[in-house]
């Protein structure tokens, strides 16, 4: 890795010619990054798909204009040089790649991308001193901002036709399937289903460090056991809900986080601390329940609360009575 990066050339350094290679590369990685997210989204969202079709016309067409000055000025061979191989130099980021980015995103990534190229081409023009290539770089400049003004307005446009807000309730809707609903099952049954046997522990022993392992156990065992039961049961496929392996992960990540918030507190060494806390924090995960649920599955508030603060409580009741008779 060291040597790589101390292989690596400085801007300042390089010759006109191999400030074109960079940008014409530049161009062509562009463009294959925008044709990535237009196929990604052209079965779902056939009008972000389109955005990034025109974009990535657009890199080519720079690309093209760039080679041509390059065969004039330099002949057919272009040195190979990308943005990896200049040090300092703009780096695409490899969120594009991920699979679940959200539309909103996408479009956010794409602008970025077109202000970090008009910015390195306002930088290499004035690298040159050939008025041509200082033409065509200012010229890209000025098209580079052009184009990421163009693509916010289509945007706006896409966003507010039906066709977007009918993209955007798809895409928002795939979040909760994929995301929100395991990961809420997941919180309920960490921070519920371990009321019992922590606090059954707890007041049973009286002791912090035998409830602390019984309540990691607790949490762990449930979050795996979550995991795995989303993941397995629906593959998505016909549910439409996602990845399992997305879900499998909300679910069992949650799951072990709700159960760990009442167990952590018996860190403290002295008992009724500890409980206090444990319990404070039992309140405040309900609440949270009750909030998510409230406002991403669109359940009435009151009706929410009553669900899970009642289970909750009778949960904790069990727990305290077991563990206290």
């Amino acid at each position: 890795m060291l040597s790589a990066l101390t292989s690596r050339r400085h801007f300042s350094d390089l010759s006109e010619q191999e400030i074109l290679a960079l940008a014409i590369f530049s161009e062509e990685d562009d463009a294959r990054i925008y044709r990535t997210l237009a196929e990604r989204l052209r079965a779902d969202y056939p009008e972000s798909a389109k955005i990034f079709d025109g974009m990535a016309e657009e890199e080519d067409g720079h690309r093209q204009a760039l080679i041509e000055l390059h065969r004039t000025r330099f002949g057919e061979v272009i040195p190979l040089l990308r943005r990896e191989h200049v040090a300092g130099f703009y780096a695409r980021s490899p969120v594009w790649l991920t699979a679940n980015l959200s539309l909103k995103r996408m479009r956010e990534e794409a602008g970025e991308m077109e202000r970090q190229a008009g910015a390195f081409y306002t930088k290499a023009a004035r690298r040159t001193q050939d008025a041509a290539t200082r033409k065509l770089l200012g010229d890209l400049a000025h098209a580079e901002a052009v184009h990421e003004a163009r693509a916010q307005h289509l945007t706006a446009q896409v966003e507010e036709s039906d066709a977007g807000q009918d993209e955007e309730r798809r895409a928002h809707r795939q979040f909760i399937l994929t995301w929100v609903q395991p990961g809420l099952a997941g919180l309920m049954d960490g921070s519920v289903s371990t009321l019992a046997p922590i606090f059954a522990t707890a007041f049973a022993t009286q002791d912090t460090q035998t409830t602390l392992l019984v309540g990691l156990a607790a949490s762990v065992g449930a979050g795996i056991s979550m995991g795995f039961t989303e993941a397995t049961h629906d593959d998505g496929v016909i549910s439409g809900r996602g990845s399992p392996l997305k879900r499998g992960i909300a679910s069992g990540v949650m799951t072990t986080l709700g159960g760990l918030g009442h167990a952590l507190p018996y860190l403290i060494s002295d008992f009724w601390t500890a409980t206090v806390i444990a319990m404070i924090i039992v309140f405040v995960e309900l609440w949270a329940i009750a909030w998510i649920q409230n406002r991403f599955m669109e359940t009435p508030f009151l009706r929410a609360t009553f669900q899970v603060v009642l289970g909750g409580a009778l949960v904790f009741a069990a727990g305290v009575l077991i563990g206290a008779g």
